[in-house]
């Protein structure tokens, strides 16, 4: 609850939006108007500062992050959009303790924790800070060559090496814990967290990993070997894939399909837990079954549930 002696305009929200999108453009002036209401300035990202206020110029009381607030200072995230929306505000916020509060105007929506038409109920939870926080598991990413570090990133979803050109397969060698597992031509790997296995390594053929459990995926891309399914390994573990030297082209490495580099022949690219993760609010506790079966759309017709009678415990 608000202490007696602070006030609402002490209270900073960031609205983040897909505003080259109508309808991300309309739910965050109608967040703005909602929150200006409430007493609370709203806070917009730079790039969609000039946009929003050129659609509604009655939103002038908005802050601009970066120039009158800065991430240390906001209480809360609220994201209009898709996945993607949510991992641009998960990279521009990065390392800040505000939770992220998805409303899910995308198509899947995994990440987001409520949809359109909840929108206005979504605020009025965010204004009375009813919801719970959930940290999720992040990872270090870091490309070496010749032992010199040249690159270092993170990854909420995943972190993944991938042939730079449609025409050559990319030649890799992937290590566990300093010690080689396989090597083998591929399309690329995708190495995962458990948020991200509903993702891109999901896509390749990777299990669904609760992300109630600390784990990192590698989920090879269409690979030429006898030995080349995904494996999961502990959240202390370290994995490298390293771009072999016989590799007629360069790879490239996408951390959360937003952050690129360029993989010479030999760069080696290893992965490890992030000790940052990310916060994300949540306004319920239902189950990760739950909400894949909503997400997916999965048929469970004719479940009966777990037998009623004493004693039983299934």
């Amino acid at each position: 609850m608000q202490s007696e002696n602070s006030h609402a305009s002490d209270r900073h929200i960031l609205v983040i939006a897909h505003t080259g999108r109508a309808e991300s453009l309309t739910a965050a002036i109608s967040v703005c108007r909602q929150l200006i209401s409430a007493g609370i300035v709203p806070v917009l990202a730079p790039d969609s500062y000039e946009t929003i206020l050129q659609a509604d110029p009655s939103l002038s009381p908005v802050s601009r992050l970066g120039n009158e607030v800065e991430t240390g200072e906001l209480e809360l995230v609220i994201v209009l959009g898709g996945d993607g929306t949510i991992l641009r505000a998960a990279e521009l916020t990065r390392g800040c303790s505000a939770p992220l509060l998805g409303v899910n105007l995308g198509h899947v929506g995994f990440l987001a924790e409520s949809e359109r038409e909840e929108l206005t109920s979504t605020v009025e939870r965010a204004l009375a800070r009813d919801y719970l926080v959930e940290e999720r598991m992040t990872l270090s990413v870091r490309v070496k060559v010749d032992s010199e570090v040249v690159y270092e990133s993170w990854a909420l979803n995943e972190a993944t090496v991938e042939k730079a050109s449609r025409e050559r397969m990319l030649e890799v060698v992937i290590e566990v814990d300093g010690r080689p597992l396989s090597s083998f031509g591929c399309d690329g790997v995708v190495m995962s967290t458990p948020t991200g296995s509903t993702a891109y390594a999901f896509s390749a053929g990777g299990p669904v990993v609760w992300p109630s459990l600390d784990a990192i995926l590698l989920v090879p891309l269409s690979a030429h070997a006898l030995f080349a399914r995904p494996i999961v390994v502990g959240p202390d573990s370290a994995l490298a894939v390293e771009v072999l030297d016989r590799n007629m082209g360069i790879g490239v490495l996408w951390c959360d399909g937003r952050r690129a580099f360029d993989l010479p022949r030999g760069a080696r690219v290893v992965v490890r837990r992030s000790p940052v993760p990310v916060r994300l609010a949540r306004l319920s506790q239902g189950p990760f079954t739950d909400r894949l079966v909503k997400k997916f759309n999965l048929p469970v017709n004719g479940w009966r549930g777990p037998a009623s009678e004493e004693g039983n415990q299934s």
